[in-house]
């Protein structure tokens, strides 16, 4: 079926996403870049000529950037999900106790659907396997300024799965 020929035959839109972080819709989000990958070559040396081969996989960071409603507050959630990912609040009868974030109990599931005309099917779905919260940064205050406060996050994951609207899972070995 050819795309510019076809009448029934719609476009995937950049505009038309959803966002769900551990569960929980994101509707505010504003921008969100795309899983992608890269794949590193091994280069051969064989007398005269140079061979190359395919290496390993390195899947890119996710980033995205939220509007901060006051209801529901995105800072909040943002916080309370860097708790559950196993971050502990210092206070000062704890402040000299030592920890980091496991990764193996403590990373959120990640969700970025592109969806139909409607708003109403996923037409494409990537899922962020063993994700965390690499970096938020909470905005920059400014009286000159009246547009809305925005996060900025950056996510990190092991890999991503593409998963198509009829379920086909690009990603699964067979």
């Amino acid at each position: 079926m050819a795309f510019w020929s076809e009448q029934s035959s719609e476009a995937k839109r950049n505009y038309r996403f959803r966002i769900t972080l551990d569960g929980a819709a994101i509707w505010w989000a504003k921008t969100v870049t795309l899983p992608s990958f890269d794949v590193s070559e091994v280069e051969h040396n064989h007398m005269d000529n140079k061979y190359y081969f395919p290496g390993r996989v390195s899947w890119s960071e996710v980033s995205m950037t939220l509007v901060d409603p006051i209801d529901p507050d995105a800072a909040q959630q943002l916080s309370n999900l860097l708790v559950k990912m196993g971050y502990n609040v210092p206070t000062e009868t704890s402040a000299q106790t030592k920890g980091t974030i496991d990764k193996s109990k403590n990373t959120i599931t990640v969700l970025i659907e592109v969806v139909d005309m409607d708003g109403t099917q996923a037409v494409e779905t990537w899922t962020l396997n063993n994700a965390f919260i690499k970096a938020a940064k909470f905005g920059d205050l400014d009286y000159s300024n009246d547009e809305l406060k925005t996060v900025e996050l950056t996510l990190r994951y092991d890999w991503a799965t593409h998963t198509a609207a009829d379920g086909t899972d690009y990603f699964k070995k067979s």
